[in-house]
């Protein structure tokens, strides 16, 4: 009989959470899970599903202008907020039905509660105060949005969690932020017709990408009517007697709006989860130090997920939670590679991307051949519609082997997901030169370009 209530015990029902909770149970461990909201967690619930619906949503707008490029008449049209949210609502509930079932047909036991770490085998579910213990605790709790505490005004703001819920949508926004939440939200709101501004600290939106689609993805922005304010940060929100808020940059700038969002980042969400109480080490960020097994410095307790800061994407939590169930309660070891992980951005337009960027290929070598072509989408030579594709190739010159493909443009993420596995197998740019191309496609661009756009050498 088991010294413990359970073999493991996970608090934190989303994606990565959920993932080995079903393995370790699939092994034949015991397995408790804790939520303290709605299992699902951040992606399905208020991020990646419901932003991606509000994406597909947004874009409307223009295939009704679109198509009259193609001999369509598009009447009179009107959109619902309420009715969008009603339906978004409507299948997010079904998908966390989803993960319930999923959960309890694997035979794990649910807990609607938060839950706190107690010592290295015992945890603490707060609606009851009742502890349960286990041999294992796997922490999977994500990240929560940041929002600036020392700023005056800062209690008017929303984040992307109450911009899934607005009551009404505002007529005009200003997001705060640089990174694929606030680019991804700001195509939203704009494309559903709210007068949108972007304001980012940095010189560059998208920091962290390539240099050459960061450039493009502004400038398609901007052509979209979306006003991007880079080198700029808020000093201070005020609310005026009506409700609609104004605010006030370092710069000097005044931007009304009905609402303003901040997508600044997101931190570890460990605070008051009594980590510190069971000996496990945190970074300056709040996030779990992690081995390479997303084991803790406490050998019972594991991590994975945002809550480790490691790469903070959905696929890539699912894919740490089976590892470890898999290493530890499988008998079969085996670790996430971090180095490739192809991505994408649902800005509009779509950005997907896997591998090295320019700039981190030439730390890598100096010696590097650049493939770039940019040109208007075949659909858009009847639409009509000023918006040009975007795809790079980066290859080291002396192995040939294909270091990063960036791709700016309609289903660029659907693009990266097969490109993923192209560089994962190691792709040569000869490789792709010897591809039959698929015609006519925009994709067929990247087994088409032959002649390097650039020679990077040392």
């Amino acid at each position: 009989m088991s010294d413990y209530d359970y073999d493991l015990f996970v608090i934190g029902g989303g994606s990565g959470g959920v993932r080995a909770a079903r393995i370790a149970a699939t092994h034949g461990a015991k397995v408790g899970i804790a939520e303290e909201y709605r299992y699902g967690g951040t992606c399905v619930i208020r991020g990646c599903v419901p932003k991606k619906l509000f994406v597909y949503a947004s874009k409307f707008s223009e295939e009704f202008e679109d198509a009259e490029g193609f001999g369509w008449s598009v009447g009179e049209r009107s959109f619902s907020w309420e009715k969008l949210i009603r339906a978004k609502d409507q299948e997010i509930a079904r998908l966390e039905g989803v993960y319930r079932r999923n959960l309890e047909r694997t035979g794990v036991e649910m807990h609607d509660t938060r839950a706190v770490i107690e010592d290295a085998h015992t945890v603490r579910l707060r609606s009851t105060g009742q502890t349960v213990t286990a041999r294992y605790i796997l922490v999977a709790v994500g990240a929560a949005p940041n929002v600036d505490p020392d700023l005056p005004g800062a209690e008017h703001v929303i984040t992307s969690n109450e911009a899934f819920h607005l009551a009404d949508l505002p007529d005009r926004i200003v997001v705060a932020g640089g990174g694929y939440i606030a680019v991804e939200f700001a195509g939203i709101f704009n494309g559903l017709g709210v007068d949108t501004t972007l304001i980012y600290r940095g010189s560059q939106i998208l920091r962290g990408f390539d240099m050459d689609l960061r450039r493009a993805v502004h400038e398609e922005m901007e052509k979209k009517g979306i006003r991007v304010l880079c080198g700029d940060v808020f000093s201070s929100i005020e609310k005026k007697p009506d409700g609609s808020l104004v605010g006030h940059t370092r710069n000097g700038e005044a931007l009304e709006a009905g609402q303003i969002m901040f997508a600044i980042g997101r931190r570890p969400y460990t605070a008051d989860l009594g980590l510190e109480k069971a000996g496990v080490q945190l970074d300056d960020t709040g996030a779990i130090k992690v081995d390479a097994t997303s084991k803790s410095s406490v050998d019972s307790i594991y991590a994975v997920g945002d809550v480790t800061n490691r790469a903070n994407l959905t696929p890539v939590a699912i894919r740490e939670g089976h590892a470890f169930a898999d290493t530890v309660f499988g008998n079969k070891p085996w670790t996430v590679d971090h180095d490739l992980i192809a991505t994408a951005v649902f800005s509009q337009p779509e950005l997907g991307t896997v591998g090295l960027t320019q700039e981190a290929a030439l730390e890598r070598t100096p010696n590097l051949d650049i493939y770039t072509s940019s040109f208007r989408p075949m659909k858009h030579t009847l639409s009509g519609r000023d918006e040009k594709m975007l795809m790079k190739l980066i290859v080291d010159a002396d192995t040939d082997k294909v270091l990063g493909v960036h791709v700016l443009g309609p289903d660029a993420g659907e693009l990266a997901q097969v490109l993923g596995i192209t560089l994962q197998m190691g792709a040569t740019k000869a490789d792709f030169d010897r591809t039959i191309a698929v015609h006519p496609t925009a994709a067929e661009e990247l087994v088409t370009m032959r002649e390097p756009t650039e020679r990077l050498r040392a």
